[in-house]
């Protein structure tokens, strides 16, 4: 089995974030529009409200501070996510840090703050294994006040302010 975030055809998509990432935040979410349908009993994101793929997060009305991991299959699956992320204006969106892709050239500006982790973060599998190390890394976008705070003093890499 492939080690990275991203996986065969046929295979799930979606991975739960690891603990270490919602630790350093140190915040509560009021919704998280794309959680994963199966391994809950390994899900750790601190939020009052959840949405999985049945109820269909991106076009179900969004609420308050916003954690945001979409799904990553595709090559430009992370477009209509993101595109609703900016348009709500209010959370944390992690993504592939793929700089030199056109959406990340096309998004970047539009948030508030970015920071790039340190290392390569190892995505919770749904049967709640941790997986190996992925071919890239991410980074965690800002939009609003309370993220760009999150961002600052998480210590989890290099921050920068966008705006």
């Amino acid at each position: 089995m492939s080690a990275t975030h991203r996986n065969a055809v046929g295979e799930s998509d979606e991975w739960f974030t690891p603990p270490s990432i919602f630790a350093a935040l140190n915040c509560r979410f009021d919704l998280d529009p794309c959680q994963p349908s199966e391994g809950r009993a390994f899900l750790s994101v601190p939020c009052d409200r959840f949405l999985t793929a049945f109820e269909d997060g991106l076009t179900s009305p969004w609420h308050g501070f916003v954690w945001l991991n979409p799904p990553f299959g595709g090559r430009n699956g992370v477009v209509p996510w993101l595109s609703r992320f900016i348009d709500h204006g209010d959370g944390i969106a992690l993504v592939c840090a793929r700089t030199s892709a056109g959406w990340f050239h096309d998004f970047a500006p539009m948030v508030d703050a970015i920071l790039f982790p340190r290392g390569k973060t190892k995505f919770i599998r749904p049967d709640g294994s941790v997986g190996g190390s992925p071919h890239d890394g991410i980074a965690l976008l800002a939009k609003g006040s309370k993220a760009v705070a999150a961002l600052r003093n998480s210590g989890l890499g290099y921050f920068a302010v966008t705006q």
